[in-house]
């Protein structure tokens, strides 16, 4: 290429500058926005200061610069007043286009955060403009500005000039104080729906004369996640890339995503328990440079997909987040499952992302996730399981365990439910679970109820293993003969603790009880009398000459136990 030829030659404009948009009709995904602006433009009631946020790539600095192009066009003979439409023909509007006119100053706050630099802004708003109707401040990243900036601009920002107008525009909505929110009229620009963002980027390609299949822009549309200069500077990469014919595969390749269709059977795999063809998928989908993460990120969005499905089946035909076929198999994959099955998909799949970005080795975490999922899918609904408990069907649960086909343990021996540790229920959270008979081995009857740790053992017997553990912790007893219980109820205990258990101990003795609550003090619970005697046999213990000059020799020593050697 000779001197001349590359002195002629136009410097490249990347996608997101070339084609940002010019005006409000230019703006995608706004439509809220653009209808406000537009009417308050048209009728007149212009604020003095707007807010705009959202997320990075959604159009702040470019409405900005569009709301400026609005108030001061002038029109090709100069004459008009503001507009809603094309600015094109305005030489203000093409000066503040390109940057240069002096009445509109566009700050960066993530440059200038300080009291000196928002000085030059209140010393500049007392004079008029010099050309445009309105002199305007774009400040971009408000939320970057200093405390005592902030405070600095307050006076000012509520009663500016009338010919001075205030633009702010924000990622982070949140740090930027009350005291300026307050004086701004707020504008939320809404993530844009990968379905808009696809179409924009066909209407570009076909701008660009460049080739690009459907799929492979819903591709990049998904993984711009809502931003629109993100999708544009990946559908710039993959122009590239591409030589002009972009397809689906190489967008795939240039992103490291992985297959839907092959993450969805790996997904199909893992919920069979079938842990060596999951495997095999992922090795595939690793040696094609599908990131270990993204692999994950991947069976995350499908598990929240498959939960949508299965809450709202005729949805598939509103959701566009796949090719048809691959819905199809989607929607079937979400009819076997059920609602706890995927809800402990999603809650693996989750923790599992964060161990995955985390790991110094990506793929081997990735894999242990896979392999959590397998061995995670035969597990029984506690749905099902607390009604066989509460049909009392058996006093044993069968746990099959079976998990995979080439690492698949055999099934385990069946398990006695026994009556677990008093410590182990939470009394606020189980009440209803405690009213409840749980079948539990058999023990010695108690023929007479003459004592609090009667009445637990008897409703244990009667399988009321929660209430008993709630008799345990929260009962302070002040009265006990036959057919009345007199006890003040723990301040943690359920609401529902007495009625609970003038049923329970009706169906456990055959006979009616009167349980009343009580103001009165009353005798420690179980639990604390439990306590209070270890307590004195640690004491007694210590006496001890032998153990008290152990104490003296480890002065941090701690008694944990007593062993009685029989």
């Amino acid at each position: 290429m000779s001197e001349t030829s590359k002195e002629n030659q136009k410097e490249y404009r990347v996608l997101a500058r070339k084609y940002r948009p010019k005006n409000f009709d230019d703006l995608i995904g706004q439509e809220a926005l653009v209808r406000t602006l537009k009417n308050a433009i048209e009728s007149g009631r212009i604020a003095h200061a707007f807010m705009l946020t959202g997320i990075r790539g959604v159009g702040k600095t470019t409405t900005a610069r569009i709301i400026a192009k609005a108030l001061n066009y002038t029109g090709a003979d100069g004459t008009a007043g503001p507009t809603t439409g094309n600015t094109d023909d305005c030489e203000i509007c093409r000066a503040i286009t390109e940057d240069r006119h002096p009445d509109v100053f566009e700050m960066d706050a993530a440059s200038r955060t300080g009291v000196d630099d928002i000085r030059e802004i209140i010393d500049g708003v007392r004079y008029a403009p010099t050309s445009a109707r309105y002199k305007i401040y774009i400040i971009d990243e408000v939320h970057m500005l200093s405390k005592n900036a902030f405070n600095a601009l307050l006076k000012t920002l509520e009663e500016p000039p009338p010919h001075v107008k205030f633009i702010f525009a924000t990622t982070e909505i949140r740090k930027v104080p009350v005291t300026v929110l307050s004086r701004c009229q707020r504008f939320d620009l809404r993530r844009i729906d990968a379905p808009t963002l696809s179409a924009y980027y066909k209407t570009i390609c076909g701008k660009e004369g460049v080739s690009c299949d459907d799929e492979a822009l819903d591709l990049i549309a998904r993984a711009a996640d809502g931003s629109a200069r993100d999708g544009l500077s990946m559908l710039d990469q993959a122009i590239a890339l591409s030589q002009g014919d972009v397809t689906a595969q190489k967008v795939k390749d240039m992103l490291g995503l992985a297959d839907r269709g092959m993450v969805l059977s790996l997904l199909d795999y893992a919920m069979k328990g079938d842990c060596e063809n999951a495997l095999s998928i992922m090795d595939d989908l690793y040696r094609k440079g599908a990131d270990p993460s993204v692999i994950i990120g991947d069976m995350l969005d499908l598990s929240h997909l498959l939960t949508k499905l299965r809450a709202v089946p005729h949805a598939k035909t509103s959701l566009s987040a796949m090719a048809r076929e691959e819905m199809e198999r989607a929607a079937d994959l979400a009819s076997k499952l059920s609602m706890p099955a995927l809800t402990r998909i999603w809650q693996i799949l989750l923790k599992g992302l964060n161990e995955v970005n985390y790991a110094p080795l990506p793929q081997k975490a990735a894999e242990m996730v896979v392999i959590r999922l397998a061995y995670a899918a035969d597990l029984p609904d506690p749905a099902d399981l607390i009604k066989k408990l509460k049909d009392g069907s058996a006093s044993m649960v069968q746990m099959s365990g079976n998990a995979g086909t080439s690492h698949a343990p055999s099934p385990s021996a069946p398990v006695n439910v026994a009556a677990p540790s008093p410590a182990l229920y939470d009394t606020t959270t189980n009440a209803a679970l405690a009213a409840q008979p749980v079948a539990v081995p058999s023990a010695q009857p108690i023929t007479a109820i003459t004592s609090l740790q009667d009445v637990r053992s008897v409703l244990e017997q009667a399988g009321y293993v929660a209430l008993a553990s709630q008799v345990y912790l929260c009962v302070h007893l002040v009265k006990l003969e036959e057919g009345r219980l007199e006890f003040r109820a723990a301040p943690d205990a359920p609401q529902t603790l007495a009625q609970d258990l003038t049923k329970a101990l009706k169906d456990a003795t055959g006979k009616r009880w009167m349980v009343t609550l009580s103001s009165s003090v009353g005798a420690p619970t179980l639990q604390q009398a439990q306590i209070a005697a270890q307590e004195a046999r640690f004491a007694a213990v210590r006496k001890n000459p032998l153990v008290k000059q152990v104490f003296d020799t480890f002065p941090d020593a701690v008694l944990k136990n007593i062993h009685t050697k029989q």
